[in-house]
């Protein structure tokens, strides 16, 4: 008990700090508008260079360090102290910064290439919508792709796992799911925090099973193979692929709002058009908006998926014992909230709660068939 509630206290707090930013941000670019400082900034870019896709990397260079330098305490509090405090977090202050650092430069180019685009077919296009949704579900493929073999090194060490039994027992189990792995990696998480967690990564040649250290240290082989086949699940049933036509439909929904809601703001605004950068706030705010009434419709796919990896997990191994203890162990090593208010788990639960997966899979392995 005394663990759920420090758990409860934990994601509280979070979860207060989450609402901050996210109230802090929408602030931000509010007051850009209101104040007219938004086009302050174009009109000073149009005087330094007539090339309208250099104004735009300069304006966004600007506004993203702004947000940056506003929302710095609240990230620290969120993502150093409090995990720290709780005993989550082992990095010191100055790796820890390194990591973000490294997190925004990789946000920020891959941030700053969509948003050309964007704004390339605003200016060409009445279905600028259309053909960006293409392009940005084109550009999760590639980043799918691409994670396991060129980001996640920029993270972590990557190193094959030496305990070749396991090794091996987690090769066969992936062969007998039909999703046959390049190998079984880990990544030195031990270095940064005591949670653990385990992936399927990757397409065809790219893909290999990767292991958090702490997983392997924490959990007995029988656990370890638990928490792999349920991954392994995600690529038996097209997860990723599925994933992937999800976002891209809740990616067309947005960028079809924006277009609307742009032609809207435009004429409120007193823009030239809906590619004036002086309505960078107002496309902010719009993506804002749409990414919140879009959370509980991706969480609840997303928790759908996990029932059934959780399924097929309980299923393959034949005892539900090992996945139970499984869930048992991270939810104190990551400090799960196991029973978290129903409210809570349906807007921002992308996993089912430790306590309902648990309850499942007692309820399928009593289950006849």
């Amino acid at each position: 008990m005394e663990t759920e509630e420090r758990a409860r206290t934990y994601h509280r707090q979070r979860l207060c700090l989450s609402i901050a930013s996210f109230a802090l941000t929408g602030t931000y670019l509010g007051a850009l508008l209101l104040t007219g400082a938004i086009g302050v900034l174009r009109d000073q870019l149009a005087l330094f260079t007539g090339r309208w896709w250099l104004q735009l990397l300069i304006a966004l260079a600007v506004l993203g360090c702004g947000h940056w330098l506003l929302t710095l305490p609240l990230a620290w509090l969120g993502g150093f102290w409090l995990p720290r405090r709780f005993g989550l977090l082992e990095q010191s202050f100055r790796l820890w910064l390194w990591d973000q650092a490294k997190g925004v430069l990789v946000g920020g180019v891959l941030g700053l290439v969509g948003a050309e685009v964007v704004y390339a077919l605003l200016r060409t296009t009445p279905w600028w919508w259309l053909w960006a949704s293409g392009a940005f579900l084109l550009a999760y493929v590639l980043l799918a792709w691409a994670t396991p073999v060129f980001l996640l090194p920029l993270f972590y060490r990557l190193t094959p796992l030496g305990d070749t039994d396991l090794r091996d027992r987690l090769l066969r189990l992936a062969a007998s799911a039909g999703v046959p792995a390049l190998g079984v990696w880990v990544a030195d998480q031990s270095r940064k925090s005591r949670t653990a967690n385990a992936a399927v990564v990757g397409f065809g040649h790219t893909r290999r099973v990767l292991l958090f250290d702490t997983l392997v240290t924490s959990l007995s082989t029988d656990e370890v193979e638990a928490v792999v086949a349920h991954e392994l699940a995600h690529q038996v049933h097209r997860d990723i692929g599925r994933g992937l036509l999800v976002q891209g439909a809740i990616t067309l929904m947005t960028f079809w709002a924006a277009d609307h809601l742009l032609r809207v703001g435009t004429r409120w605004l007193g823009l030239t058009s809906a590619a004036d950068l002086a309505g960078l706030p107002l496309f902010g705010l719009i993506v804002m908006g749409a990414g919140l009434i879009a959370l509980p419709m991706g969480n609840g796919w997303s928790r759908h998926v996990e029932r059934q990896a959780d399924d097929f997990a309980v299923r393959t191994v034949g005892d539900p014992s090992p996945f139970i203890s499984a869930m048992q162990r991270l939810a104190v090593l990551n400090l799960a909230e196991q029973n978290p208010p129903p409210l809570t788990e349906f807007f921002l639960y992308s996993h089912p709660s430790i306590g309902r997966r648990v309850a499942r899979a007692r309820t399928l392995a009593s289950s006849p068939g």
